[in-house]
């Protein structure tokens, strides 16, 4: 009987990852580490660039001391996943940060236009993977923001993990961070 070998695909670490970056193999490109896989980031239109400031402000008004908000910055998962969401909302100051990427987040939040199903099945699974209790999708395209809870395991998602809980807010209705409850954002304030 002939054995058949199947091609393995390489799961990049995140070491390794960084000395790719350090060679200039990325050419100056956008890219982020998920699941072992360097993957581009599309390019930035200007209502996505406007929506991710929208959103640091919003969240700055609302979250005080304690909390540093992080755009599209690395974000530490694993040793295979270091990907750079629009928004991270992490503890501490910015000097926190300035030897390590953060692990953990308060909130974590992407802006889409072209990446919805993406952000939704790919991105969705690693961050419930993660812990993440809140994951926020600043819906460009629906002009909706959906927020996603409880990270429970499911070996259909594509990592293994969903949220169990996921919630649609339109313009004229207000959704709090569960970092600070007693907070709210508004979802126009969201939207350029």
């Amino acid at each position: 009987m002939v054995s058949i070998l199947q091609p393995q695909v390489h799961v990049w670490t995140r070491q390794e990852y960084h000395r790719l970056a350090e060679l200039g193999f990325f050419g100056g490109r956008r890219v982020e580490l998920v699941e072992g896989q360097v993957i581009d980031m599309a390019a930035m239109k200007s209502p996505h660039a406007a929506a991710i400031d929208l959103v640091d402000a919003a969240l700055q008004a609302i979250l005080g001391a304690g909390y540093y908000i992080r755009q599209q910055k690395p974000f530490v998962i694993s040793n295979i996943s270091e990907p750079e969401p629009d928004i991270a909302v992490v503890p501490g100051t910015i000097r926190d940060y300035a030897e390590a990427h953060p692990t953990e987040a308060a909130l974590l939040v992407e802006v889409a236009d072209t990446s919805v199903s993406y952000d939704r099945t790919v991105k969705g699974s690693l961050y419930a993977k993660a812990g993440i209790a809140d994951y926020w999708i600043v819906n460009l395209v629906k002009r909706q923001l959906e927020v996603y809870r409880q990270p429970v395991a499911d070996e259909e998602a594509t990592y293994g993990w969903q949220y169990g809980e996921m919630a649609t807010y339109l313009p004229g209705q207000a959704v709090a961070p569960l970092a600070r409850p007693d907070q709210s954002v508004r979802v126009e304030d969201l939207l350029p």
